[in-house]
């Protein structure tokens, strides 16, 4: 009986050596020195972004994860792994097969922003890490599978926005003239509160009047000196190839000059003014026309076609002066040899 315990005992501390044994042999390392970086943490439509791993010590096998908002960007290209693009995320796996001499201390995978993005959009990629070992493979390390997250916002390269009153022939005073105010931007940033104000900053006179009047979607008459336009909450405006036309009629009561100031402001960030400009108007007034540019008159020297009055007095004058008075003389000489033999 004696004898059975003590062979059941051994075999239970064999089995302990050898569990502690193997336990030891396959025990996992943390590996805590793993980091992630972005080339840029703000890109626009069509620009790259570069996320490099850095493992902070030298591997020589490892598999990385990295999960991406495929409706926000285009996958690119791997550094450092065979990679897999499987459509929301990409894996790429090194191995060395140079037997630890060709070990890797980071890898990095590249993105593409899409063409399309047309507002701020926010959003990350997510990093997981698996298979990792040291060099010689003698060091195991536990996979990372709390992702590590990196965040990197998209956004498109805005143009401001401009405003522009347009509007045919001559504003006569008291009759209502149709006009058009534009909002355009090939590339405009987005709110979601936006209003339109008009102010009128110089009249001709105290007692002159203005109106500019748009038609709600109730069928009423706004007057955008008087109350702006849009809700009080303003409504939303952006992307890409704005042009908001807001048809008008306008109504001045005098002849005269009048500057209307028309701001677009942000009702979502107290009021800030988006953009603004002052309209000159004159009410009663012909356009003054735009004159063509002067011509210079061209100098007589410059005009190939006159002919002068006199010739000018040359060294060759001089000949003439000489022949004439030598022929004088010879007729001269002939009238008097006649009159002689006579």
């Amino acid at each position: 009986m004696k004898k059975s315990f003590s062979i059941f005992v051994t075999i239970i501390l064999a089995t302990l050596i050898i569990f502690l044994g193997c336990s030891t042999v396959f025990a996992l390392e943390t590996l805590d020195t793993v980091t992630v970086d972005l080339s840029k943490a703000k890109i626009a439509p069509g620009e790259e972004v570069t996320v490099t791993i850095n493992f902070g010590k030298p591997l020589g096998a490892y598999t990385v994860q990295v999960a991406y908002d495929n409706a926000v960007f285009d996958y690119v290209s791997t550094e450092g792994g065979t990679a897999n693009n499987e459509g929301t995320d990409v894996k790429f796996t090194y191995h060395d097969t140079e037997g630890g001499s060709n070990p890797r201390t980071s890898a990095s995978i590249t993105f593409k922003a899409k063409d399309t993005i047309v507002a701020s959009t926010p959003t990350d990629f997510s990093i997981t890490l698996e298979g990792l070992s040291n060099p010689d493979n003698s060091v195991e390390y536990e996979d990372i599978t709390q992702p590590i997250k990196e965040d990197i916002l998209v956004e498109p390269n805005y143009v401001d926005y401009a405003l522009t009153l347009e509007y045919d022939g001559v504003i006569m005073p008291n009759v209502a003239k149709a006009m058009k105010l534009v909002t355009a931007s090939t590339m405009g940033k987005n709110y979601d509160k936006v209003r339109l104000l008009a102010e009128v900053t110089k009249k001709p006179s105290d007692d002159a009047t203005v109106k500019l009047l748009a038609r709600n979607e109730q069928e009423e008459d706004v007057d955008l000196i008087k109350s702006g336009w849009g809700d009080a909450d303003g409504y939303e405006l952006g992307g890409k190839s704005v042009k908001q036309e807001l048809n008008l009629q306008g109504e001045f009561s005098k002849e005269g000059s009048y500057s209307i100031n028309v701001k677009l402001i942000d009702r979502g960030n107290s009021d800030t003014i988006i953009a603004q400009k002052t309209f000159e108007i004159r009410v009663g007034e012909q356009p003054t026309p735009t004159k063509a540019p002067t011509q210079a008159t061209p100098t007589k020297a410059q005009n190939s076609t006159d002919v002068p009055s006199t010739l000018p007095k040359t060294g060759n004058m001089q000949y003439v002066y000489v022949f004439f008075a030598i022929t004088a003389l010879v007729v001269s000489y002939f009238i008097l040899t006649r009159k002689n033999n006579k």
